[in-house]
């Protein structure tokens, strides 16, 4: 006997909704927000996750819808294993003329590593959320920043501080995380809990994970495969489904896609709705 047919990877219908063609709605959201607590004028974007998740890339990819050219502000290495992020730094994207700046900001740390006195130590994040760590320090895996660090900021104010904590993991190392790493990712959800900042979480690699999304990216949201690593990052660390965002980071491409666009487009808006109700909330 023959083999039958094989099952569909895709469902039928999307299970999200995009404006798939019409990245303007998005994109004419981002252009005109401006932050409405005066204390603030960029909300803070923190970026963390293991090695080699796409951290760089992302804040990359949005500079680069942003401003319609691939750029490359945040360096980027191809190498696997180790974090080639070493300082803290916070990457603001131009807007128009020359020092005008959009009203939110990418902050980018060490990525998290499996083992002892390896990658960012948990209590720099932490550190960091709080606004107690200036640009331009160099992290120590071994040991937190200490206060006489002349990079420690001793009385941070709410711009200092993190106003959205973006968790970054790629879409085919969600269920192989190490039991250490999924610790200390939870021990970092849990801090910025308690200091009532909102998280969202970026689920990068999506065309490397799936076939269906390599051939067509607007089969994002009808992946079996992709929704069924949402489900498993939503049980590993917490996120609800509506938190999590599946985005394609441009990597081997000379120029912006649409397509590509609408969905990191999607997971920028969201970040600054959060950010901007906790600003507001202050």
């Amino acid at each position: 006997m023959g083999r039958g047919p094989s099952k569909p990877e895709t469902l039928i219908k999307e299970w999200r909704s995009v404006p798939w063609g019409h990245k303007e709605i998005e994109l004419l959201f981002v252009e005109h927000y401006q932050p409405h607590n005066d204390e603030v004028q960029q909300l803070r974007v923190l970026l963390y996750g293991p090695v080699g998740s796409g951290k760089s890339s992302f804040i990359n990819s949005v500079e680069s819808v942003l401003r319609d050219r691939i750029t490359g502000q945040a360096l980027e290495d191809a190498t696997i294993g180790k974090s080639f992020t070493q300082k803290y730094r916070t990457y603001k994207i131009h807007k128009g003329r020359p020092g005008t700046f959009y009203p939110f900001a990418f902050s980018d740390i060490m990525g998290l590593e499996q083992g002892t006195n390896k990658g960012v130590a948990v209590e720099d994040i932490k550190l960091a959320m709080e606004g107690h760590i200036k640009d331009g320090y160099t992290f120590n895996p071994c040991s937190k920043i200490p206060e006489d660090n002349q990079y420690y900021n001793e009385t941070p104010t709410l711009k200092d501080q993190v106003h959205v904590l973006v968790c970054v993991i790629p879409a085919s190392t969600v269920n192989i995380l190490s039991a250490e790493t999924e610790r200390k990712m939870r021990e970092v959800r849990l801090a910025a809990r308690d200091m009532g900042i909102p998280q969202l979480a970026i689920l990068t690699k999506i065309d490397d994970a799936c076939p269906e999304v390599k051939t067509d990216i607007r089969n994002v949201y009808k992946s079996k495969y992709l929704k069924q690593k949402i489900a498993e990052l939503n049980v590993a660390l917490g996120f609800t489904p509506k938190c999590i965002f599946p985005v394609k980071n441009y990597y081997s491409e000379i120029d912006p896609n649409d397509d590509t666009d609408t969905l990191i487009l999607s997971a920028l808006r969201r970040m600054i709705t959060y950010g901007e109700d906790f600003v507001n909330s202050q």
